[in-house]
């Protein structure tokens, strides 16, 4: 018989391989990386009753997401992925809805979100420049209250009134905004922080955006030309404009540190989209920086 094969290595005490210890502090819930702080919030919900889970959310609105910048985040990702399609269930017809920072490009949540390399939670992005998530955030803390207090208590009425200021002139103004956000930067009109926070730029239009067929067939942009045309320093920050919202009117609201001036206002019908009214108001809004070329609002 043949001798049996020796061993591939000979056998020795195993040791463990050579980490470095240093000097390093013991992580802490201000240290953790985000994936990790959420699922330790994510981790505090319970498979019991609906009851105790509407208390936990309440405990995360009004006491866990003031702790820090990290957990602020983590809060605000389950509260808005919670609530989402109940607020979406109260926006009335012919108005739409777009709160998620993370479907803006221009968002410093889409930068985190698509990075190879996350953020740590000390310098998270706090605020979305989509105007319409701090009108879900308003009403993601309504709604958590007026759940517990109604489980707590059966002669507690649900205050109707507040949820329709929210969604008769809140959410549409607020849409209505981040429209004319999304337009005026596209025709060079109206310019945005960058993601990285330094300076302000207005988009040229792209492929992406409206079109319409030209007298020999041919396909032409709405504003690609004009844009590509326009001087980045007659663009109106973004931070700078609102609107004023009413059934039969908007208009567009300039604010500077002198004084504040309503720049444009077109009229409206009930049954008119908000994305018609963002069109009529850039229009008029790229009318009135033609006449204005050196309004001085950077």
């Amino acid at each position: 018989m043949l001798p049996p094969a020796p061993p591939y290595a000979e056998v020795c005490p195993v040791s463990p391989p050579p980490f470095s210890m240093g000097d390093r502090p013991p992580p802490t819930l201000v240290t953790l990386p985000p994936h990790l702080l959420l699922r330790i919030v994510y981790e505090t919900f319970s498979k019991g009753e609906v009851i105790h889970q509407r208390k936990v959310l309440y405990w995360l609105t009004m006491s866990l997401r003031l702790v820090s910048r990290g957990l602020y985040v983590a809060c605000m990702h389950i509260l808005r992925s919670t609530y989402i399609p109940a607020y979406e269930a109260l926006i009335r017809p012919p108005y739409t809805s777009d709160p998620f920072p993370l479907s803006l490009p221009d968002s410093p949540f889409a930068a985190y979100g698509s990075s190879a390399a996350p953020l740590s939670a000390s310098v998270l992005p706090m605020q979305s420049m989509q105007r319409e998530t701090r009108v879900f955030d308003l009403f993601i803390a309504l709604k958590v209250r007026e759940d517990v207090w109604a489980d707590d208590s059966s002669l507690h009425l649900e205050r109707k009134e507040s949820f329709k200021d929210l969604f008769d002139l809140m959410q549409p103004r607020a849409r209505l905004e981040d429209l004319v956000r999304a337009y005026g930067r596209r025709d060079g009109l109206v310019s945005v922080p960058s993601s990285s926070g330094v300076g302000a730029t207005p988009l040229v239009a792209s492929p992406s955006c409206d079109t319409k067929k030209g007298a020999n067939g041919s396909v032409e942009s709405f504003g690609k030309g004009r844009a590509q045309g326009r001087a980045a320093s007659t663009a109106l920050p973004f931070s700078a404009l609102s609107v004023s919202f009413s059934p039969r009117a908007v208009g567009l609201v300039l604010t500077t540190s002198q004084r504040k001036k309503t720049i444009v206002q077109v009229p409206r019908t009930r049954v008119e989209t908000l994305e018609d009214s963002a069109r009529k108001l850039v229009r008029e809004l790229r009318a009135w920086i033609a006449a204005n070329p050196d309004h001085g609002v950077r």
